[in-house]
């Protein structure tokens, strides 16, 4: 059903921005996730960021993976320049396409499974590197294409929906991007909108690699063994002519609360995630306080949500490189090959 796009119908008194657009140019094609999926509350809050920012859709370049979560740029940004790269690829296909147009403004869009096991390295690179983007994870815990299975960011502890126990120790994104050099980080939650769009538009408007690890319940597998509306109880009281699988809709998890504040957010397969927002005197500029008072907090079991650290004095990739002004991709073979006598006067200032 990704085919079907949106009816392009305008409501003649729709807001526009400053650039002359309505929110809803800034929208892609109907998704195709489960009803409730926290990946499309994170769509909705990209769409309002750019929205409320003025950037023209024609201005951002977005990229993704491999999962539910690389899906979902096809469900915003219709009209900006898109690729979807192999699993876990996408940092690097980003880096190649910042480096040849520098004017473009780059959206990259992954999940856990993407980023944290087969595009760690990747990931990893790209931070170090500043490469200048936003870094989107959307941090389900689970490979939902496949069934469910515990992806590298799934705490200790934690059952899927067959009991079984994840006995592996997490990847912590946030701490591996604030140890790599990463100059935004920040954590958020998909049903707190009101704290999600404005670290987007932070990070969309940031001088170097910007960072946000955004927890996104999965609504699909929490059906159970006990549970007379699940796949196997289904198929085994079922003489069915073809294996097709229906997912019980479920409601868009939110979430509402104070800086500072602590709440307990129930999943709907019955887990309970405890999200802490920082508080408003917190200092973003200290890198090591902001790693401390996340572990201090994750040690609690609680997730700590809001802009953790910004550099006010970041650079990017193209700055540690020395490139020129203008964009790669727009020079002309003359510049970007001018011949054996220039390569010869540089090797001789080598020797």
């Amino acid at each position: 059903m990704t085919f079907i796009a949106k009816p392009r119908l305008h409501h003649p008194t729709l807001q526009t921005n400053k650039v002359g657009y309505t929110r809803r140019d800034y929208e892609g094609r109907i998704s195709t996730l489960c009803a409730g999926c926290g990946h499309d509350s994170i769509s909705a809050a990209i769409i309002q960021a750019c929205w409320e920012l003025d950037i023209e859709p024609h201005r951002v370049a977005k990229l993704s993976g491999i999962g539910c979560s690389s899906k979902t740029p096809d469900y915003f940004l219709g009209a900006s320049h898109g690729f979807n790269t192999v699993h876990g690829r996408m940092p690097s296909v980003l880096t190649g396409a910042n480096l040849a147009n520098r004017e473009l403004l780059y959206l990259g869009v992954s999940g856990d499974g993407d980023s944290a096991s087969i595009g760690l390295g990747q990931f990893a690179n790209a931070m170090r590197r500043g490469v200048r983007m936003a870094y989107i994870v959307e941090n389900n815990g689970v490979y939902g294409l496949t069934k469910g299975q515990f992806s590298a960011t799934a705490d200790q502890g934690s059952k899927s929906k067959k009991g079984v126990v994840n006995n592996d120790s997490p990847v912590d994104l946030v701490g591996l991007a604030l140890q790599l050099g990463a100059t935004y980080v920040a954590r958020s939650f998909s049903g707190d909108k009101e704290q999600l769009v404005p670290l987007i538009k932070g990070a969309m408007a940031h001088g170097g690699a910007a960072f946000i690890d955004v927890i996104s319940p999965c609504v699909t597998f929490n059906n159970h063994g006990g549970s007379t509306k699940s796949y196997d109880y289904v198929r085994q009281h079922n003489d069915a002519v073809s294996r097709i699988d229906f997912i019980t809709p479920g409601q868009e998890i939110t979430a509402q609360y104070a800086p500072g504040e602590l709440i307990e957010v129930s999943n709907h397969d019955g887990s309970v995630l405890r999200l802490r927002k920082l508080h408003a005197d917190h200092d973003p500029t200290d890198r090591y306080a902001a790693m401390n008072y996340m572990h201090q907090h994750a040690a609690h079991g609680e997730v700590v949500t809001g802009l953790l650290y910004l550099d006010p004095l970041a650079t990017d990739l193209h700055t540690a490189l020395n490139t020129c002004a203008v964009p790669l991709a727009s020079l002309g073979p003359d510049r970007l090959c001018p011949g054996a006598a220039a390569l010869e006067k540089i090797n001789a200032a080598l020797r």
